[in-house]
Parts: C-alpha cells; structure tokens; sequence
C-alpha cells in the first residue's frame, strides 16, 4: 500500500484545526505507546531486533529524540526494515505531542511564535508521512500505523486523507475506540454530520462513558439541526461529570452555543460560565458567554468577556468583529472602527492567495 503525500498547505493552523489539535493531541500517550507495541509485542523485523526495542523503551520513557537517534542508525543499516520505518513515523509523530505538552501552559499570543509553532508541526507531520510511506513500501501498515497516518492528515488540515486513512483503520481493528472518535472528528470537520454520529457512537459503545465522544455527538447533533438530541447529549456529558476533580468544559461551551442559537441566551449564561470555571483560558468559553449577554442586551458583561477572548486569541477575526460590534452599540464608534478594521486585516491575510 502506497501513500501519496500531501499537497503543499499553509503553514498557519486555522482556529478549528488548532483547536482540534490543542484539545486532543496530548491525549495520544497511551495509544501511542500501544500502538508499535512494547514491550509484549514483537518486532516485526526480526534481524536487529534489539536497537528497536531500545528506541521503543526510550519512546516509552519519553525520551523522544533519543529514541529518533537510536531508530535513525538503525535505519542507516537496514533501510528496508519497514518497522523501523513505522517506528519512525511514530516517534516523529510523538515529537510533536512533546511539542504540544510543552507549549500546553499560557502562552505570549504573538503571531511569529504562533506560526513557528504551526511550522514545526507542518515539518514534523510531513516527515511522520514520508516514513509511513517508505515502510509501506516493504510491508503493508497495520491499523495503528493508518491511524497514526491518519493524524498526521489532521495535523496538516487535510481532513479527507485523514478520513480516509482512519476508515481504512477501523475496518482493520473495529474495536480501536480511539480511532472512531477521531474518525468522528473528522467527519465533524467535513460537515457529514450524520456519519460523525455513527463514528461517536461505535466509540461510545466500546468506551461508554467518553466524555468527549458524547460532546462531540452533540455537537454532531447539532449540525443536524436535531435541537432535542443535541440538548440531551450534552447534557449527559455533563451528568457524566458531577462530582469529577477534572472536567471537559466542551459540553458545557456546546450546550451554551445551542442555547443561545435557540433564543434561550438566559439559560446559556450559567453552563458559559461553568465553562470559564473549567477552563479560564479558553477563548470559546468567553466568546459563547459575551454573546449570551449581548443577546440579553447586557452590553458591558458582554463586552468584558469578549475583551477577555480577544486577549487569548488575538489573531481570530471573528472576535474583532463581535467585540466592534458591542463598541457600536454602546456609541464608542472609535474603538469599533478599530476592531473592524482589525477583523478585516486578519480575515484577508488568513485569505489563500488568489490564481
């Protein structure tokens, strides 16, 4: 099996692309560690099989570059080794989730450093798949491997080779929880909500009580403009909740969305500002609750909230132009014409460059 590599993209992550990749890339230590199997399982090459199992345990560890340079030498003597390849593709893979747990603390939102980081993730992907490739050559990938493909595809915000590649995966282990939920994802993205409902739910039936699969089906819900089935599915997620130390604020921020969009802004302020009590640092979370009071026409609590989730995503258009909207409804017209002025700035350079 041969994978074609990706077209050239841009080298800046879009908001849902990055939000994909902050809330869920982290959560990739487990499968990961799993998935080129150490140590229970064995090697699929067998000549040299020992410099494989060094660099699996030093991936185990977390020692990710050092299991790079153990995998690399290898490969300078047996470059037909299609599991060292895969093996390869992984750990460049696991570089970047090192990255990502790293940068996961509060961050200056400058954009050089935002684009450095979203270069590094480029770069890294796309050598992740040209070593999934080279071992394709000599070995056909299991489903671990096309799903680690498959992720490499999201990462680079191409979500229909992602979507292939994690179909390919479920048809080869149907009981990988993991790769239905971030099938699901990606169908999600590709607005084909009715089967982002069939992936959530075959997670959700191997792995019950996933907060995030049952978050993500009401949002797929949503999409359907299935009001009632959405309104239930989050809230289950939240009941799903009570009590935990640690919670997923999406449920909340997708209840609140909902409620809003169904003129029900009122009952959206409490589960926003659950939210924010989650995860004070997620600009969504403040962006949902503004709007809420400014459809109760509550205008400085809206515009208090909005400054707040520009201040934590300065570079998204769409919060420069809400935030100009509440300052031209309050009369400060300076302070709109500015935020307007900012929201068109961002959206043509966010733009692709016409033929």
């Amino acid at each position: 099996m041969r994978f074609s590599l990706l077209r050239p993209v841009r080298p800046v992550i879009t908001f849902l692309l990055a939000l994909f990749v902050a809330a869920h890339i982290f959560l990739l230590g487990y499968s990961a560690a799993k998935a080129r199997g150490f140590p229970e399982q064995e090697s699929r090459t067998s000549v040299g099989a020992s410099p494989l199992m060094d660099s699996r345990k030093l991936l185990a560890d977390g020692h990710v570059r050092e299991a790079e340079a153990t995998v690399r030498v290898y490969l300078s003597e047996h470059q037909n080794s299609s599991d060292a390849h895969f093996l390869l593709g992984l750990i460049l893979f696991r570089e970047i989730q090192a990255e990502a747990l790293e940068s996961s603390g509060p961050q200056e939102n400058d954009e050089a450093s935002k684009n450095q980081t979203a270069s590094f993730r480029e770069e890294k992907a796309k050598a992740s798949l040209a070593e999934y490739t080279e071992g394709a050559k000599y070995e056909r990938p299991d489903a671990s491997d096309l799903k680690f493909v498959a992720l490499d595809y999201v990462l680079l915000g191409s979500y229909s080779d992602a979507s292939k590649w994690l179909t390919r995966s479920v048809e080869k282990d149907p009981s990988d929880a993991e790769a239905w939920y971030f099938l699901g994802r990606t169908k999600y993205n590709e607005n084909r909500f009715e089967d982002a409902v069939r992936a959530f739910e075959r997670c959700l039936a191997l792995e019950p009580r996933n907060v995030k699969a049952q978050s993500n089906l009401g949002l797929s819900y949503a999409g359907l403009n299935r009001v009632t089935d959405a309104e239930k599915a989050f809230l289950k997620a939240i009941e799903w909740q009570a009590g935990a130390q640690r919670k997923n604020g999406e449920a909340y921020i997708g209840l609140g969305d909902l409620l809003i969009q169904q003129n029900r802004a009122s009952e959206a302020v409490s589960y926003l500002q659950q939210a924010i009590e989650i995860a004070p640092r997620e600009s969504r979370a403040h962006e949902k609750l503004g709007n809420a009071y400014l459809n109760l026409s509550q205008l400085p609590a809206a515009q208090d909230q909005l400054e707040t989730a520009v201040g934590l995503d300065p570079e998204n258009p769409s919060l420069h132009y809400l935030l100009g909207s509440i300052y031209r409804k309050q009369g400060r017209s300076e302070k709109a014409t500015a935020e307007f002025q900012r929201f068109e700035a961002l959206k043509r350079a966010t733009e692709p460059p016409r033929p």
